[in-house]
């Protein structure tokens, strides 16, 4: 008889050869797993490619963030242990990780307080900080009150540079955010932005790190690249110049060349004892510091 988790687990797809190393990828607000389909079939030629979606996007319910009531919330720990959940389930114990913008945090948030998980890291159109708090509570608010329509309309100017938005990949990602995000995942992950600041943590990760910036990024600016870059030791820095906030997507051959020579370059050597600094704290539950 098959037991459910003790941890609900995040929906995910898993890859490539089952012996090969493991990658996991983490998506972007508002975007499923499919997000990373321009680089699918090359990163699993090599790798166990293990790409999970958001709670309340794609197949990941938002009963996975528990019983909250009607508004539930979430934060970038809370996301990282559903993470660890699922690599756990997998047999997986060290993994190399790359994610986009939240899925990048939930990332780097990994690196710092859990080293010895996290290969290789690699951040795309990521940040430290994701701006004030009161514009991530705002656009909560107005998701909870108003559904996503007002959101799934704004995000073209977000994702994608002009020269791009009507093309059928991005028209295909744009469709599937009314299609396939629930209005209380997206609103919960806005609250994990919201509280999100891993500023002074930065120096806590030691994990190989490539930065990936898009240079008409409006949501993660260049500076914010820059700001992971230098705030983490011997991290790679790439700015692609015709790319908005889904680099991956709209730049998506530079993208899987830097991720297939970050990861080759990188390769799982063994378990890293402990971060920089202080002894890495109790996971998942708490907010980010």
């Amino acid at each position: 008889m098959t037991h459910p988790p003790a941890t609900p687990l995040p929906h995910h797809t898993v890859d490539g050869p089952e012996d090969a190393p493991p990658l996991l990828l983490g998506p972007s607000l508002g975007a499923s797993l499919a997000v990373w389909d321009p680089q699918l079939p090359a990163l699993a030629r090599h790798h166990r490619v293990i790409r999970w979606d958001l709670p309340g996007h794609g197949g990941t319910p938002i009963g996975v963030l528990g019983d909250h009531g009607p508004a539930p919330t979430t934060t970038v720990p809370g996301l990282a242990r559903l993470v660890l959940g699922l690599a756990d389930s997998l047999g997986v114990d060290r993994f190399a990780y790359a994610g986009i913008s939240l899925g990048g945090a939930v990332g780097a948030w990994l690196a710092a307080h859990h080293p010895e998980r996290i290969a290789s890291l690699a951040l795309i159109c990521s940040s430290a900080r994701f701006g004030e708090p009161a514009g991530w509570q705002d656009r909560a608010a107005l998701v909870r009150e108003a559904g996503l329509g007002p959101i799934a309309e704004a995000a073209a100017s977000r994702w994608f540079t002009p020269a791009f938005v009507s093309s059928p990949q991005a028209t295909a990602l744009l469709d599937a955010v009314r299609r396939s995000v629930a209005p209380a995942g997206y609103a919960a992950c806005c609250d994990a932005l919201a509280a999100f600041d891993l500023r002074a943590d930065l120096a806590r990760i030691t994990a190989p790190t490539l930065v990936v910036a898009g240079l008409a990024d409006p949501a993660t600016p260049p500076a914010h690249a820059r700001e992971l870059a230098d705030g983490i030791a011997d991290a790679g820095l790439l700015e692609l110049s015709g790319a908005a906030h889904l680099a991956n997507v709209e730049r998506p051959a530079p993208v899987l060349a830097a991720l297939l020579d970050h990861l080759a370059a990188h390769p799982d050597n063994g378990p890293v004892a402990t971060a920089v600094g202080t002894p890495a704290p109790p996971p998942a539950e708490g907010t980010a510091q």
